[in-house]
């Protein structure tokens, strides 16, 4: 699949790539970036680079992945610095999961919502996934919010549900559907019965 440039009222998200390698490894400097995601750490200039040449592009062209840098929109053409890093994962037909972080400088401004909410509209209406998922290490406050500021569910805990630095660690689940978007679902849903 070709990369996608995705537009809001604040925002330009796109593809990185290797322009984009030192504004990533600035960014990923930050101690909270490398301490609640599944970068490395230390994070390298290498996994920058690794990751602007290598990673995104192959994730966008066998559709396995689809990573958007979010920029703050200027006036015209121009974007400002890198605010935030967005990623959709395929896990299983009609099936993504979530992640993304934010600059330091850039936390609090609601835009890592404003990303979401328009990655996920195009997920279910162009890239056929019905089930956005979201998951954090419980104790990711700030995840956890920004999830729930986009209509994430919160589903429970889900034990050992991740792997992290050598470790399972438990993890908050959430999913985000279609109909929370306002937006028809690619295949029926039909919802268990009321316990």
């Amino acid at each position: 699949m070709e990369p996608v440039a995705l537009a809001t009222e604040r925002l330009l998200l796109r593809t990185v790539g290797p322009d984009d390698t030192q504004a990533v490894y600035e960014a990923c400097q930050d101690p909270d970036i490398q301490h609640w995601t599944t970068i490395p750490s230390p994070y390298l200039h290498e996994h920058a680079a690794g990751f602007t040449g290598q990673m995104v592009p192959d994730g966008w062209h066998d559709a396995s992945m689809f990573t958007f840098g979010v920029f703050p929109r200027g006036r015209g053409a121009a974007h400002g610095p890198l605010a935030a890093m967005l990623g959709l994962t395929r896990r299983g037909p009609g099936t993504g999961e979530v992640g993304f972080w934010a600059a330091r400088e850039h936390r609090g401004k609601g835009y890592v919502v404003e990303a979401t909410l328009a990655v996920c509209r195009w997920a279910c209406t162009e890239a056929g996934i019905d089930r956005i998922e979201w998951r954090a290490e419980v104790g990711n406050h700030g995840s956890r919010a920004t999830a729930l500021r986009a209509g994430f569910t919160m589903e429970g805990v889900q034990r050992a549900g991740m792997e992290h630095r050598g470790a399972r660690r438990d993890c908050w689940v959430g999913s985000l559907l279609p109909a929370d978007l306002d937006l028809p679902a690619n295949a029926p849903y039909v919802p268990g019965p009321a316990a």
